[in-house]
């Protein structure tokens, strides 16, 4: 589905981040990017999306280069990027209106396609309902990214993106978004992508983890982890040995 091809990618007047960097991720895939701050996690967020764009090389979705942003590709941020004026529901309806507004033209909205208008059943399966009326001031930080969650998943997007999405979360709270991030993509047949700094959360949310280091990076970095959406894994022998060898691994990197 996603393909970089010898991707080069540096701010301006700033040293190189990717160096003709290579990496596939085929479509159904769950994979977690880790590696320390500054390594360039953020910034092939932004590539993957269409908000930046490669100096050299390609970044290609199902065959098409990328140039601009994708209409079936979803962003999830760190600040949940909630609008404070506006209700859990009016947040969770605004890419809907974007998209009615636009009309299905094939850059903001896709062509061919049907949607559903009603955000109601995504506020039910994530347990926002009674919260409509609310305003983002007004709930938990766990239920704003479920709101997040919610505006994302009403356009079907068949590739989510996640920027470090549960770091401010106590850890029940990360860990019950955790499980049901695993439970949507199962059932969306989502491609995900989340971006994370955290060991322990890159070993349970990605079937393969994609190793950043220190820039430039050059050569993916790729680690399998095929028990990462089995039940109980989190309490597994294989959990606690693929953390320390992703802490070893980082180590080298950094």
């Amino acid at each position: 589905m996603l393909s970089l091809e010898a991707l080069t990618y540096s701010y301006p007047h700033g040293a190189a981040i990717f160096d003709r960097f290579d990496w596939q991720v085929q479509r159904g895939e769950a994979w977690a990017v880790l590696g320390p701050s500054g390594c360039g996690k953020t910034t092939l967020l932004y590539l993957l999306a269409g908000l930046r764009l490669p100096n050299a090389g390609r970044l290609l979705i199902d065959g098409q280069v990328i140039s601009r942003p994708r209409p079936r590709t979803g962003l999830i941020l760190q600040d949940y990027g909630l609008l404070p004026w506006a209700t859990v529901r009016q947040n969770a309806e605004l890419g809907l209106r974007v998209r009615t507004f636009y009309g299905p033209d094939g850059k903001h909205a896709p062509q061919g396609i049907s949607f559903e208008p009603d955000v109601n059943p995504w506020l039910e399966r994530l347990g926002l309902d009674s919260l409509a009326g609310q305003y983002p001031s007004q709930i938990s930080g766990g239920q704003r990214q479920r709101t997040a969650i919610a505006r994302t998943l009403a356009l079907q997007p068949d590739l989510l993106l996640m920027d470090e999405p549960f770091s401010s979360l106590d850890a029940p709270t990360r860990e019950n978004l955790q499980n049901l991030l695993l439970e949507l993509w199962k059932e969306r047949s989502l491609t995900l992508i989340i971006v994370t700094h955290a060991i322990e959360e890159a070993a349970i949310l990605g079937q393969k983890i994609l190793l950043l280091g220190r820039p430039p990076n050059r050569q993916a970095v790729i680690l399998d982890n095929p028990g990462s959406a089995q039940a109980g894994f989190r309490d597994s022998s294989e959990y606690s040995l693929l953390c320390r060898e992703l802490r070893r691994q980082m180590e080298e990197l950094g």
